[in-house]
């Protein structure tokens, strides 16, 4: 009902939700991991540090040495499909930000519709690529859950046990926990397995609390002879990553990171962070694959829907390739678009990272 108040609609206002990156960051997709098979396959080579041993004199034979072994290792990408119906009947109500006073533009708002629900649908698989990234460094594993908490795609990488310790002292214990100790202790066992040093370690909340405080840490940090431990106020970097300084455990010199992620849970609801609050991840530099499976068609794109089906993304510096198609009801009564994917985070080089569980035995 029109009164004699006048009204003045101001921009809509939209609250998003960020989509962190930072841990798939660690993993790569060039462009020939991008494919249109059912499963993935790597072969792998492993290398020891051998020496060279001496024979008796010039005229001996020399040493015979056994041909590198190859394993090969073959692996299912899960599939994900996410799709938003937008009934016709809905055209004719306001879209938020319209003039209600204006006749309403059904190609116009079925178009924006069909792009948001695009978005909202590409965001929630890009959050669980993230979080696929997160459980592959902190278990070496993936189980993904639906909203029952049922189990909907499992895989074990087999990672070493080693490689995911807990601390000797909860890091909460600052007067005697030892995180300088147990990074070092964590970083031998992965130079030992993975033939690559320690560069980064991603601290979970309550583990950077923990290591600030903890005795050891400051007096390190007091040294004055020494410039052993770097901690400056965080600063952003790449895609979500919180950069904090850098360390020296024992050989080792560290990159020190935090990270504030979060996804809402889908058994729970319970916005939950992707590193553990106890959790420290520490990467050496080796290869992680992040691999994406084609999604099979049949046939062309129904012509009425084309407008609304945004074009594939694919993009190998972006780490992402989304499948996306639209469909009209025979009755054209109703509009679906659908952006599905197959990703899968591939540990490569499984012994080149770890996880520390610091609040203790």
């Amino acid at each position: 009902m029109s009164t004699e108040n006048t009204v003045k609609m101001l921009d809509l206002y939209r609250q998003q939700t960020s989509t962190p990156r930072f841990l798939q960051g660690f993993f790569t997709s060039p462009a020939r991991n991008f494919h249109n098979t059912e499963d993935v396959e790597i072969d792998i080579l492993r290398e020891d540090e051998d020496v060279a041993v001496t024979v008796a004199d010039i005229t001996a034979d020399g040493r015979l040495n056994e041909a590198t072994r190859l394993t090969n290792k073959r692996f299912t990408p899960p599939v994900f499909k996410e799709a938003g119906p937008i009934n016709a009947y809905r055209l004719i109500k306001r879209s938020a930000g319209q003039d209600p006073y204006q006749d309403p533009d059904y190609q116009a708002n079925a178009m924006a519709a069909s792009m948001d629900v695009t978005r909202r649908c590409a965001e929630k698989i890009r959050r669980t690529v993230e979080l696929m990234a997160a459980q592959v460094l902190q278990t070496g594993t993936l189980d993904l859950i639906d909203n029952s908490g049922a189990t909907t795609f499992q895989m074990n990488f087999s990672p070493k046990t080693t490689h995911f310790p807990n601390s000797t002292v909860d890091w909460a214990t600052s007067a005697t926990c030892t995180p300088i100790d147990d990074l070092e202790a964590l970083a031998d066992v992965i130079l030992t397995n993975g033939r690559s040093e320690v560069e980064n370690v991603i601290l979970g909340r309550d583990a950077l609390a923990g290591f600030r405080d903890s005795t050891q840490v400051q007096t390190l940090a007091d040294n004055r002879r020494y410039n052993l431990l770097m901690l400056d106020p965080p600063t952003m970097r790449g895609t979500g990553g919180k950069y904090h300084g850098t360390v020296a455990a024992g050989q080792y010199r560290m990159n020190i990171w935090s990270y504030t992620g979060r996804y809402k849970h889908p058994q729970t609801g319970v916005i939950t962070p992707y590193v553990d609050p106890d959790s420290a991840i520490l990467i050496a530099p080796g290869r992680l694959d992040l691999t994406w499976g084609g999604i099979p068609k049949i046939g062309a794109v129904d012509s009425r829907a084309l407008p609304f089906m945004p074009n594939r993304v694919a993009s190998t510096a972006g780490g992402i390739d989304l499948h996306q198609t639209a469909w009209v009801e025979k009755d054209n009564s109703g509009l679906t678009v659908q952006v599905a994917s197959r990703p899968l985070t591939i540990p490569t080089a499984i012994d080149t990272f770890g996880c520390l569980n610091t609040a203790g035995p």
